[in-house]
């Protein structure tokens, strides 16, 4: 049996718990997910040093999932262009039994090994791209037919499991397991195992961003300004990375649609918008870069 599907044997007793108890554990569990994740950490630095080159030179982030995995990697995908201005086309997210499983559960679409090689291919993957395949038991056939499909195109295929010596993460270029071990609730791998999942990709697309020079220090200098509180944050980062005032960042980031690492540059280089820009591009997007 499965790890994520064998019982916690030191909560046999869980539906007997008063509430206070019963809360204290299901939050204390989650510490496990950390562990895992802080485990499995060198794997996921050489998933983002290896992933690198390819999203360089145009490649996309493609998950594929099943269930919790494949909505957590739905939630991926879709934060990185507001926090990082990663372009949607080059964040893909496939989901067994399509967009409707993302809010009602699709029964037998994660079966369906076929399906999620032709979805892979529906795609047009390529070798630059970066195919992350989520999977709680390491077993769903649905990403493992995506799986053998981008290997087939030459994609950099980066399995995440939560069991030891699942195909997913065994058959992948490289494997990220997430060793989270038994769920209180039997086999709710939405738990620990889900938690462990969110750390794991959220750390991975982090520190790629990073390494892309989407941000500048600690500060996400790359964000889109889509909303009255991302403005807001826009003013703030500028502030923050060059002791401006707020009316004078304010007024170099209208200029530049509220983008904050040429707002940043224009200040610190005390220069026009335009050759700020120029000095990025230049630097490939390094805001350190520009103004060293």
């Amino acid at each position: 049996m499965l790890k994520t599907e064998t019982p916690a044997q030191d909560h046999a007793s869980l539906d007997q718990y008063p509430t206070v108890e019963l809360v204290n554990v299901l939050v204390d569990d989650q510490l496990n997910a950390i562990n895992a994740v802080r485990a499995a950490a060198p794997r996921i630095a050489a998933a983002v040093t290896a992933a690198l080159p390819r999203v360089e030179a145009g490649g996309r982030l493609i998950y594929v999932g099943a269930g919790t995995s494949g909505r957590l990697g739905v939630l991926d995908s879709v934060e990185l262009y507001p926090t990082f201005s990663w372009p949607h086309e080059r964040a893909v997210a496939l989901l067994a039994g399509g967009q409707e499983a993302m809010f009602v559960a699709v029964e037998g679409a994660e079966d369906d090994f076929e399906q999620g090689a032709a979805d892979l291919k529906k795609v047009d993957v390529t070798a630059n791209d970066v195919v992350l395949l989520i999977a709680a038991s390491g077993f769903t056939p649905y990403v493992l037919g995506a799986l053998g499909a981008a290997r087939d195109a030459g994609a950099l295929t980066i399995g995440f499991a939560n069991n030891a010596d699942a195909p997913v993460a065994k058959d992948a270029e490289i494997g990220v397991t997430l060793d989270t071990g038994p769920e209180i609730i039997s086999g709710s791998t939405r738990l620990k195992a889900g938690t462990s999942q969110k750390i794991a990709l959220n750390t991975f697309s982090s520190a790629l961003m990073v390494r892309l020079h989407k941000v500048y220090g600690n500060l996400m200098v790359d964000l889109k300004a889509t909303n009255a509180k991302l403005v807001r944050r826009a003013i703030r980062l500028t502030v923050f990375a060059t002791g401006a005032d707020e009316a004078a960042a304010q007024a170099v980031l209208a200029q530049c649609g509220y983008h904050v690492k040429t707002a940043v540059v224009a200040l610190i280089k005390q220069t026009s918008v335009e050759q700020a820009q120029a000095l990025l591009e230049a630097a490939h997007g390094s805001v350190r870069e520009a103004i060293a």
